[in-house]
């Protein structure tokens, strides 16, 4: 087959001025692959902390309730990545189910050991922090009307 490109790089492409005005709208002055992969990496833990903490049958309550939590998580980190410009006003979201995996494990649980409340405390810390990253993020970015994409 027949070496058809002549551009030893992408920079003389006539395109290239428009695909990078294109990824910098999209990003929109975020770090968001700082904050998404840890996010997704939290609520993936939360859903399976049950399993790895074996309290799976001394709170039993708490098994399900913290697999929606996490999964919930998880699909708002996988909404930050693939629309970071919609989902972003979501990151108070996250900031709600830190608080709340904060104070589930008295409220779900049935008197939880000091491990399952331990573990609920440093998950929703941790989902409360990278909800404020992210909510900051999103204030950093300006206002809505100043990030709504040109036609």
């Amino acid at each position: 087959m027949a070496n058809v490109s002549h551009r030893s790089d992408i920079t003389s492409h006539p395109d290239a001025s428009e695909m990078q005005a294109r990824y910098a709208r999209m990003l929109g002055g975020r770090d968001v692959a700082l904050v998404d992969g840890p996010v997704f990496l939290l609520g993936l833990y939360c859903a399976v902390s049950p399993w790895i903490l074996h309290y799976t049958t001394s709170q039993p309550a708490l098994v399900p309730h913290n697999l929606i939590v996490g999964i919930a998580i998880g699909l708002l980190a996988l909404g930050f990545t693939a629309a970071p410009e919609r989902m972003y006003g979501l990151s108070w979201a996250m900031c709600a189910l830190g608080i709340w995996m904060i104070v589930s494990a008295w409220i779900v649980g049935d008197s939880p050991d000091a491990g399952v409340v331990v573990n609920n405390i440093i998950i929703g810390a941790l989902a409360l922090i990278l909800g404020l990253m992210c909510a900051g993020a999103s204030a950093k970015g300006g206002t809505r009307a100043a990030r709504t994409p040109q036609v």
